[in-house]
């Protein structure tokens, strides 16, 4: 099979689709990979280390949408990207389409087959192809919002972890599932005063387990949250439903009732954002402000370390590439259902049940096999 690795378009978008180990292995399986000329650049890895991995170099993004039969990206495609998909093709990248009718529309348009990372699932209800990002988004957000509480930044001028004497910053994490458990290491390690909320008790015992003193818990309800955020220095909405919409657990009422200079971090603006008040915003220009309060609403959180952040994604993916490419899609997905619970788009139909009810779309269930 050919598989395609176009560059990356969205704004400050620097991570890759496959790295040069991961062409090799494809090469090696008798598979031919076409890369297009500066897609590695961002992480360290030039056309040369590509074409000694097995690689064929394209001039422009064209060319390998125009020859591609799998295309491996890793941000959903902008709307210039989905006109050139045709229906023989597979695309297989993060997609979240739930909060973005205009790109369901357009891979409907299309006719291609789109398999979205964020909704393919492990055998244990995991979602293996998430996770990486997710590790890193909660990691980050704690630091984004540690920036952005300086007062040079517009913050209320505190220190997360305080110091002797001073009482640390208070943090509220919505969500303890990987981003929120993630942010929590961060900010306990920081020493901040850490609260996390969460709906599934379980998980609340979980995490007390594991962070022990260090660690505050409590039951989702609205007036917990309320009660919670109204104190907060720093808040992080962490919450995620596969495929579907974030719920807004913060409403606009309660952003006004914080303090000045108080931060949001939405790590879940993907799918829509968790605070009524959010808007999805870029690494160019990744801040504002609604009553004073501080709002960091990044759709690409983890494209700002994206060395990192390619490696940990391209090692969840790739066995999934190299089925695609081994099986084709259908055959792949009839072998393993948690690959084809990615499935989210087909022969111009919303495939996931989840993205077709956030959309209003209609929904059509498909067979692989």
């Amino acid at each position: 099979m050919k598989i395609g690795v176009p560059k990356e378009i969205k704004v400050h978008e620097y991570r890759v689709g496959l790295v040069p180990a991961g062409v090799r292995e494809l090469v090696a399986a008798g598979h031919r990979v076409l890369v297009q000329t500066g897609a590695g650049g961002g992480i360290g890895f030039d056309d040369a280390h590509y074409r000694a991995a097995g690689a064929e170099i394209a001039p422009t993004a064209e060319d390998v949408f125009a020859s591609a039969e799998l295309l491996v990206k890793v941000k959903e495609p902008q709307l210039a990207e989905c006109r050139m998909l045709r229906p023989e093709q597979t695309l297989f990248t993060y997609l979240h389409l739930a909060a973005d009718r205009e790109q369901a529309e357009a891979l409907m348009a299309s006719g291609a087959t789109a398999i979205a990372y964020e909704t393919v699932t492990a055998t244990d209800g995991s979602l293996p192809l998430l996770t990486p990002m997710s590790e890193v988004a909660g990691r980050m957000s704690v630091q984004v919002g540690a920036h952005c509480l300086q007062k040079a930044n517009g913050g209320f001028g505190v220190l997360l972890g305080g110091v002797p004497g001073v009482a640390p910053a208070k943090v509220v994490i919505l969500g303890g599932g990987v981003s929120g458990t993630h942010a929590a290491e961060m900010a306990v390690g920081l020493r901040a005063d850490v609260t996390v909320v969460d709906r599934s008790v379980k998980r609340l015992r979980e995490l007390s387990a594991i962070f022990g003193n260090g660690l505050k818990t409590a039951y989702s309800t609205a007036h917990a949250i309320e009660e919670a955020v109204r104190d907060a220095d720093l808040v992080i909405g962490a919450v995620l439903i596969a495929g579907a919409a974030a719920p807004k657990l913060v409403t606009r009422a309660m952003v006004a009732a914080m303090k000045p200079g108080a931060v949001l971090v939405d790590i879940a603006i993907d799918q829509g954002g968790c605070f009524e008040t959010s808007r999805p915003t870029t690494h160019a220009d990744p801040t504002f402000t609604v009553d004073g309060v501080i709002h960091y609403c990044v759709t690409n959180m983890p494209g700002a370390v994206p060395r990192t952040s390619t490696f940990a994604l391209t090692n969840a993916t790739l066995p999934y590439v190299k089925a695609l490419a081994d099986l084709g899609w259908r055959q792949a997905a009839a072998r393993d259902a948690g690959l084809a619970s990615g499935l989210n788009v087909h022969g111009g139909q919303v495939t996931h049940p989840a993205v077709a009810s956030a959309l209003g779309l209609n929904f059509r269930a498909f067979r692989a096999a």
